[in-house]
């Protein structure tokens, strides 16, 4: 009896004491998405960026490692070495899509991709396998990609609502006329508006500083050519110039409008003289950020965000030499510019494809990336190594941004956070933790802020009809044959007679049906958006 009421005691004993120490025990934070089944087996996805100039790895710095630890997912990143119309064709017509895909919104191969089923819906994938895609993405923004048939198959990256721009008070375009600042002050600080200002800012700059470290001055820069065109010399010259979208409710042609025209001649002319090098017809991406970086341009119209690298580099070493924003070519009103902020559209679309060989992880990868720790892990990096949060502002720490401020590559290998993966970035969550940006990156923006609008209207995507699709394809590429041809025409005449060639091939490739459609859309988009007229 005694041995029963021992061993009674002791049991009790034992229990109560494994009691307390379950109690007490300490307990792992859990992050988002994180379960024993989601991390155990580590997969290796493969992700396509349409971009050759794309160029970070994934594994060695502390952002990749730790989406690795959070996700359960490595990556192993695929880009273009050629042409990337003509890789993403191929892949596509091969049916060899890797897992995860990243393009321009309004590239065509998006609705390629969608109507020849290569691509799973993400809503399919997210009832499956991830309920957590719906808490973490914005629904103004899914409801504005999903398809016709109902079906959402890609996230955006920076996308930017209507109704956002409206409240946001410091929402700036990330379009820029920029001039090298040491040029532009030794020639007197011209105004470069007015044709006659720029053609004599122009040319002084050029008389002044014939060469750069040994070699030749570039007059004016300009992004790569493509097909669809130049940026630098018609979309944006168009917004400095305040070209309309449309007039009297229909879709306006903006490239045949009297004021471009005129700038067109205007660079034309500088061209015939000269000032027009050979190399920004022909160089890519990578050829115009290590000309930047040597300071070799004068002036060029570009967006902000693209040169920051160069510029802090540029800013470290020869901080006279940075380049600055300052007013461009405008109208003969003098109307301010009307520069689009992004829109819902955002810059990028990613997509998994069904080739897909973890289809469960990918998008629960996406998820997470979308989340805000995600978000926060990819844009600031990781707490207390790199940051710390006081009263609500973010301070990073002396040496990451240093490192963030002189040495991108390195400050890419080493943390990874900033825009190193851009992919799924989202600026509605991004700008709640902004830190102090240095003011050569500070001053592109603000001197865009006054000239800002709203342009989502106006974009115009044609993903779900492919006939239509196909004739602004077939219109893109007469523009993108005939820009170069304006600006390297040997006389005004030939310049009017290629013009005339141009307006009437597109009159014989269906353009009214292609104007009919368009006006179409503008009207559609803007009652999406709740655009007042």
């Amino acid at each position: 009896m005694r041995k029963n009421v021992v061993f009674m005691v002791t049991a009790i004993v034992v229990v109560l004491i494994l009691a307390v120490q379950i109690i007490f025990m300490p307990v792992k934070r859990k992050h988002f998405n994180e379960t024993t089944e989601d991390t155990q087996d580590t997969v290796t996805l493969k992700w396509y960026i349409n971009y050759s100039w794309f160029d970070t790895d994934w594994g060695q710095n502390l952002v990749s490692r730790r989406i690795s630890e959070e996700t359960g997912v490595n990556i192993e990143f695929v880009v273009p070495k050629g042409n990337e119309k003509e890789k993403m064709k191929a892949m596509i017509n091969l049916e060899t899509l890797p897992d995860l895909v990243t393009l321009g919104w309004w590239e065509k191969e998006n609705q390629k991709m969608i109507s020849e089923n290569q691509v799973y819906p993400l809503n399919e994938l997210a009832d499956q396998y991830a309920p957590e895609f719906y808490e973490v993405i914005d629904e103004t923004v899914a409801a504005w990609h999903t398809s016709s048939d109902g079906n959402l198959y890609a996230y955006p990256s920076y996308p930017y609502s209507y109704e956002e721009f409206k409240n946001q008070k410091k929402l700036s375009s990330n379009e820029n006329f920029l001039v090298r600042k040491d040029i532009y002050e030794a020639i007197g600080s011209p105004d470069m508006t007015t044709p006659e200002g720029f053609v004599s800012a122009v040319k002084k700059a050029a008389e002044m500083f014939p060469e750069v470290d040994g070699e030749p001055l570039i007059p004016i820069g300009a992004s790569e050519f493509d097909d669809s065109g130049n940026d630098s010399f018609d979309i944006y010259l168009q917004n400095s110039l305040a070209v309309p979208c449309e007039e009297n409710g229909g879709y306006y042609d903006r490239n045949t409008d009297e004021e471009y025209i005129r700038w067109l001649k205007i660079l034309r002319q500088l061209g015939e003289e000269g000032y027009l090098k050979n190399e920004i017809f022909v160089d890519k991406r990578k050829q115009l950020e290590e000309k930047l970086v040597q300071g070799r341009y004068f002036c060029l119209f570009y967006q902000s965000t693209d040169i920051a690298d160069q510029q802090k580099e540029i800013y470290s070493t020869s901080p006279e030499r940075i380049y600055i924003a300052v007013d461009g070519p405008r109208n003969a009103d003098g109307d301010d510019p009307t520069l689009p902020v992004t829109s819902l559209n955002g810059w990028t679309l990613t997509y998994i494809s069904r080739n897909c060989q973890a289809p469960d992880k990918a998008i629960k990868l996406l998820s997470y990336l979308l989340s805000e720790e995600g978000q926060m892990l990819t844009y600031l990096g990781e707490e207390g190594s790199m940051y710390e949060i006081e009263d609500g502002r973010v301070i990073e720490k002396p040496e990451v941004l240093e490192l963030l401020n002189t040495d991108r590559e390195e400050y890419d290998r080493v943390y990874g956070a900033d825009s190193a993966y851009w992919m799924l970035q989202n600026y509605s969550i991004l700008n709640k933790w902004s830190y102090n940006k240095l003011d050569c990156i500070e001053q592109l923006s603000q001197w865009a802020y006054p000239y800002s609008v709203y342009g989502g209207q106006y974009e115009l995507s044609f993903h779900d009809d492919e006939e239509m699709s196909m004739i602004q394809t077939n219109l893109d590429k007469m523009w993108a044959n005939t820009l170069p041809a304006l600006l390297l025409a040997e006389s005004e005449q030939r310049f009017d007679e290629i013009l005339a060639e141009y307006i009437a091939e597109r009159e014989e490739n269906r353009y009214a049906e292609f104007c009919e459609a368009a006006t179409e859309m503008i009207q559609s988009n803007k009652e999406k958006l709740g655009m007042e007229e």
